[in-house]
């Protein structure tokens, strides 16, 4: 799986403000506290606003703050909202690419590869990033020493 660096970005600031509880952060302070450049975050809390995961306040006590509990935002959700669906195959959805001959069960593959992705991706929330508490699965798997090579 690779995650491109406007998830990553996404998804940092995304736990940020999950930590900050109800008040808005502002684009600088979530740059400073991710150490991201503020004129990329924007776009990407642009697109998140767009998707509903975030709200934007003006004023002199403005900044982002997410438009739903964090228990309720899961990491698909951000992913998806800055980089479209989860898994693709040179752009297109797995089950609308087909293959024969011998590479037939290529599908199948894509397919059950999106299936892992969304079975851990859809079950963290920013709540449980935020406050470093992973589901006990997801801990399971990352105490694989398989999983760091």
């Amino acid at each position: 799986m690779r995650l491109s660096a406007r998830v990553d970005y996404a998804l940092r600031a995304a736990a940020e403000l999950a930590a900050s509880g109800s008040g808005p952060t502002t684009v600088g302070e979530l740059a400073k506290e991710q150490e991201m450049p503020p004129k990329y975050l924007e776009n990407i809390l642009l697109q998140m606003r767009r998707a509903g995961l975030v709200r934007g306040q003006r004023g002199p006590e403005g900044g982002y703050v997410l438009a739903r509990p964090a228990s309720e935002i899961t990491l698909a959700d951000v992913i998806r909202a800055v980089d479209g669906p989860l898994a693709n195959v040179r752009g297109e959805r797995p089950e609308h690419v087909g293959y024969r001959g011998a590479a037939r069960s290529l599908q199948q593959v894509w397919i059950a590869l999106r299936a892992s992705e969304r079975a851990i991706l859809e079950e963290v929330t920013l709540d449980q990033i935020a406050s470093d508490a992973l589901p006990e699965r997801v801990m399971e798997l990352a105490a694989d020493p398989a999983a760091w090579d």
